[in-house]
């Protein structure tokens, strides 16, 4: 096993650090499916992968990580975020060069430079490619970009898309599926002033508990890493009257992934 993990890593690094285009991604599930297990799982291993971490401060109350403290640049794990950049973005694309510490020419990037290389979205695609999305998801670096495609799906425009956006306060967030926030200066977005470019994040869900959500994003803290979320007693992220269960985040759409099962 020792062994396996070793030469794992050595790859990951050899492929990191060299500059021609990635392979085209695969799609890991095409036998399955499009497949909710799956997708769970893969986050599930990702998150194991990153030390199990959680973090269920509000944004911002933490300390800035320095460099030696920040997990994504640290050995064996830059390399895993690279993989997530090849893997969850087209093929030839900038970010598909990316990883959790060097740009598309190979060379290492400034920690304080990270939020230009801000991974959380690369991390979704990621998800979704693996676990079988295929072309009816919007790769991108940015959650914006996905988040429109699923506004377009649920406003009629196209069909072409496996994510359609729910209003929190009239969808019961499932496993599997995705809870949005802005953030930055965009942090008080709402549903209505979609479509629109903008900063965000999203995390998947993993589990779902009475009053409680398990959620794994990507980028937080450095890391992929678990939140827990309140929920209403149906099951939504607000109340009837569209106050915010969860006073940390301002959750503004549910995108609701259409698995085949």
């Amino acid at each position: 096993m020792f062994r396996r993990l070793l030469v794992f890593v050595l790859l990951a690094t050899l492929a990191a650090c060299s500059t021609p285009p990635p392979p085209a991604p695969t799609d890991a599930a095409d036998e399955e499916g499009f497949s909710r297990n799956t997708a769970v799982s893969v986050a599930m291993r990702e998150w194991r992968m990153f030390g199990s971490r959680v973090n269920d401060d509000a944004p911002g109350s933490r300390l800035p990580l320095t460099e030696d403290e920040m997990p994504d640049r640290q050995e064996g794990l830059w390399q895993r975020v690279g993989n997530y950049w090849a893997t969850g973005q087209n093929a030839g694309t900038r970010a598909s060069y990316w990883t959790g510490k060097t740009d598309e020419s190979g060379a290492v990037f400034p920690a304080e430079e990270a939020d230009s290389f801000a991974w959380s979205a690369g991390f979704i695609s990621f998800i979704m490619r693996v676990s079988g999305a295929g072309p009816g998801f919007a790769y991108s670096p940015s959650h914006s970009t996905y988040i429109n495609a699923a506004w377009r799906q649920a406003s009629g425009d196209t069909s072409r898309w496996r994510i359609v956006a729910q209003r929190p306060a009239l969808y019961a967030p499932k496993l599997g599926d995705l809870i949005c926030t802005g953030r930055d200066n965009s942090a008080g977005i709402t549903y209505d002033e979609l479509p629109a470019r903008f900063p965000g994040h999203c995390d998947i869900v993993v589990a779902v508990r009475p009053g409680m959500l398990s959620v794994v994003g990507g980028n937080v803290s450095a890391a992929v890493t678990m939140k827990h979320v309140p929920i209403t007693s149906d099951g939504l992220l607000v109340t009837a009257g569209g106050m915010l269960v969860d006073d940390r985040y301002p959750w503004f759409v549910v995108l609701q992934v259409l698995y085949e099962h």
